[in-house]
């Protein structure tokens, strides 16, 4: 008798503190939020919505906030915030170039190298600076040095990173593309050419006019069509190191001039075939031979160590710049150069073979964790967010902006998330609205993805915010209306 007592009284209590619980979640999730989650395009959709005080780190609003979700570029306040909280807002990727061999007469007797820090800036058109403004400085610094001619080669040293350009989590849709270009230890022109096309008449093929910077040595496969449609949908696809770039999809009728954007298969080759030129022409410095990079060297045994003499050493930017051109823009390149530059402060065993990708994660989650946020639930495999394996939860992303908030390079980091309604890539969002120049939020989106995390002011008190949503099934416009619909219906 005793027994079923005690058992009855269990059952009360665990459902008493079960009904509390739920009456507590269900104050966390506002009547908007459950409006918008109610919508039908969001039916079978996954949804994630968190927003905590900064100052004190309570709840204001919360519904599904433990859910791993992929947050698309929102993957990039995550990469900047430990960066910035790393390497420290006024760190600098430097580029230094150097010789081998003997100058006699003005007759370098050797090979000038480029060494490079994975410095995502180099030619970048994100930045204000004169085009080759960099590349001029290496150039007069070989002629201050006397040099007049080269009897060996350019060769680009991008042996800082490995060879994995891209993550292998990427899809295939996102190889070659203008956002899926790779991260190397060399970088150049944001690793991107533009390729015209001059379309004519309904099921004619496009023609390809020319390619800007010159991308000679690439054969592009073109299976494009020219239609009578509204707007044009194409893809360009190839694979990092092959000089092979396949063009699909449909272009308007009879324009003049189509830019379509595709990566750069090899930049630092690239670069060292590029300045070689460079010299030539603006210098009257010939190179007797053909510009190489360390990959293709030591692949063929001929990479050598021989003592080098520097020349000159630039450097890029300071990164508190560099982390608001990521985030403003939303640059995959810039992202995955700084996940890629913190995994170089992780020490490896012998017998640990981790990517350039890999060691960067482990920075990051091992930072994190060094400053008391839980990361189980932080699974990274780029720095840009275009790996659809990434998973975050609302939870972890607020508490990040909660750490950072509190950071010594906290103003850098929340300056670097665009204020909706007035810039970035959400700066058609909020404007003429109580929330224009009131919040900071950096947008993430993929296909049947969107997401937003940053910084909210309500009240005077200022919320980490993260709403995450996946696998909804209408168009993104209306998606990005009903999510505007909803943070001004909270805030």
């Amino acid at each position: 008798m005793n027994n079923k007592i005690q058992y009855k009284s269990n059952k009360i209590f665990t459902f008493t503190i079960f009904f509390i619980f739920c009456l507590k979640i269900d104050a966390q999730t506002p009547l908007p939020l459950k409006r918008f989650i109610e919508k039908p395009f969001l039916n079978g959709a996954s949804v994630s919505f968190m927003a905590k005080e900064v100052k004190s780190g309570n709840i204001l609003y919360s519904y599904d906030s433990e859910r791993e979700l992929i947050p698309a570029s929102v993957m990039k306040t995550v990469t900047t915030a430990v960066a910035l909280d790393i390497l420290g807002e006024d760190f600098r990727f430097e580029t230094s170039v150097s010789y081998d061999g003997e100058i006699e007469k003005g007759i370098l007797n050797g090979n000038i190298y480029i060494h490079g820090s994975g410095d995502p800036t180099i030619n970048s058109s994100e930045l204000k600076a004169k085009k080759d403004s960099i590349i001029e400085l290496w150039a007069t610094a070989i002629k201050n040095a006397g040099i007049q001619k080269i009897t060996g080669r350019i060769i680009a040293d991008e042996s800082i990173f490995d060879t994995e350009g891209v993550s292998m989590k990427w899809l295939r849709e996102d190889l070659g593309s203008d956002y899926g270009q790779g991260t190397y230890g060399i970088n150049i022109f944001d690793n991107q050419f533009a390729l015209y096309l001059e379309t004519g008449a309904a099921g004619t093929k496009p023609s390809i006019l020319h390619s800007e910077p010159s991308m000679a040595s690439v054969s592009f496969h073109n299976y494009l069509q020219t239609l009578a449609v509204p707007k044009d949908s194409f893809y360009i696809v190839g694979f990092p190191y092959s000089n092979d770039r396949y063009l699909y999809g449909t272009l308007r009728t009879n324009r003049n001039n189509t830019k379509i954007i595709g990566d750069i298969p090899e930049p630092a080759l690239y670069l060292a075939q590029y300045f070689t030129n460079y010299l030539f022409v603006n210098k009257s410095i010939i190179v007797e031979k053909e510009a190489s990079c360390y990959r293709l060297l030591s692949q063929t045994g001929q990479w050598n160590t021989n003592p080098q003499q520097t020349i000159i050493t630039t450097y890029s930017p300071p990164l508190k710049e560099i982390v608001k051109i990521t985030n403003f823009v939303s640059h995959n390149m810039y992202a995955d150069a700084l996940l890629k530059t913190l995994g170089l402060r992780l020490k490896t065993g012998p017998k640990e073979n981790l990517s350039s990708f890999e060691k960067g994660a482990v920075v990051i989650k091992n930072h994190l964790e060094k400053n008391g946020i839980n990361t189980s639930s932080l699974w990274i495999y780029d720095g840009s967010g275009l790996a659809i394996t990434n998973k975050v939860t609302a939870s972890l992303l607020c508490n990040i902006y909660i750490y950072m908030d509190k950071s010594v390079v906290s103003e850098a980091f929340i300056k670097s998330i665009p204020q909706p309604g007035i810039e970035g890539t959400v700066r058609n969002m909020f404007k003429g609205t109580k929330l224009q120049g009131k919040s900071h939020l950096k947008s993430g989106s993929m296909s049947r993805v969107s997401c937003y995390g940053g910084y909210i002011i309500k009240d005077g008190k200022q919320y980490a915010v993260s709403l995450l949503i996946n696998n909804f099934s209408g168009k993104n416009n209306q998606m990005r209306h009903a999510t505007e619909e909803l943070f001004l219906s909270l805030f």
